[in-house]
């Protein structure tokens, strides 16, 4: 299947062919969910911790007698049920990392790259290149272009001038193709490929 190419002056640049296998494939909502579950459990820092009875500084002492009182009995002042104890089976520090297929992870890919090309969200760019680093003029090729939520995807280098210009751009990302991931292309409204990354995203997932 072809798209039109075109350039950050909103014009075109003839057209490109677009593999089936990787841009037709069938959108499988439980394989994005089961990916991007995986791609944010990896992010996790696991820094979280609360402190067992053992680490919670106080008196050792009995709070009161076993018998007589007529009140619950109580061992400790730093038991879970008193005001500044200690935390009953709470978080400790720990990956959240799990392991999955590499098979699931490409497919996963495929759905998300053939999702935006069925929604019509996908965009062929010439080249993802800039003449200096200024941020404004960029703003206004993308504004133009009418570009308010997008990840832009290109070959295995990037161009410094243009990975610097949309730095300060808000909700637009720059990656290169080996970093392209499917929580990252879901989480923005357009994706825009430039020729290079369409033909090495075609070469690894094909």
């Amino acid at each position: 299947m072809k798209i039109d190419v075109v350039t950050l002056d909103n014009k075109k640049a003839g057209s490109i062919e677009l593999a089936e296998p990787v841009f037709a494939a069938p959108v499988r909502g439980d394989i994005l969910a089961r990916v991007v579950n995986w791609q944010r459990a990896k992010r996790r820092a696991g820094t979280h911790n609360t402190k067992g009875i053992s680490q919670v500084r106080g008196t050792t002492a009995k709070p009161y007698k076993q018998k007589g009182t007529g009140r619950a009995r109580h061992g400790s002042r730093r038991s879970p049920q008193w005001r500044g104890g200690s935390v009953t089976f709470g978080p400790k520090p720990r990956s959240h990392a799990h392991k999955l297929p590499k098979k699931v992870r490409r497919l996963a890919l495929r759905s998300a790259l053939s999702s935006k090309r069925e929604e019509g969200q996908l965009i062929v760019l010439d080249a993802a290149r800039a003449e200096d680093h200024k941020t404004a003029a960029l703003a206004e090729r993308i504004a133009a272009l009418g570009w308010r939520s997008a990840l832009i995807i290109d070959g295995p280098e990037l161009d410094p001038n243009f990975v610097r210009a949309a730095a300060n751009l808000p909700n637009i990302d720059v990656l290169p193709q080996q970093g392209a991931n499917v929580y990252d292309i879901l989480r923005r409204e357009t994706l825009v490929l430039t020729r290079d990354a369409v033909t090495h995203l075609q070469e690894r997932l094909s």
